[in-house]
């Protein structure tokens, strides 16, 4: 039977180190390769369009007539008939967030 070799504390040490290095490299690449990145943007439908422009138009309407100014009043957007309300959800939130 063959002897098992013997290492001394500085080898396993360094090996260790090596390990952990490798491990840590290993880590950041992974959460690098998994971090979010820009979506590409889904098509929108022409009635989704259509109720974004027409939700345009009452804010602008509004505006004109000195509606909304006061703090902390809010806007609520109802969906017509015939358009799906998960198909315009983004589109209204980036309306509204760009309103601010």
């Amino acid at each position: 039977m063959s002897k098992p070799i013997r290492m001394n504390r500085r080898t396993w040490a360094a090996t260790w180190a090596v390990l952990c290095v490798a491990g840590l490299a290993a880590t950041a690449g992974l959460k690098a390769a998994s971090a979010p990145g820009p979506h590409p943007e889904k098509p929108v439908s022409a009635e989704c369009r259509e109720h974004v422009a027409y939700v345009e138009k009452q804010l602008e309407k509004a505006r004109q007539k000195g509606e909304g100014e006061g703090e902390g009043e809010g806007i609520l957007a109802y969906p017509r008939r015939g358009v799906d309300p998960v198909d315009c959800t983004d589109e209204l939130r980036d309306l509204f967030r760009s309103e601010r």
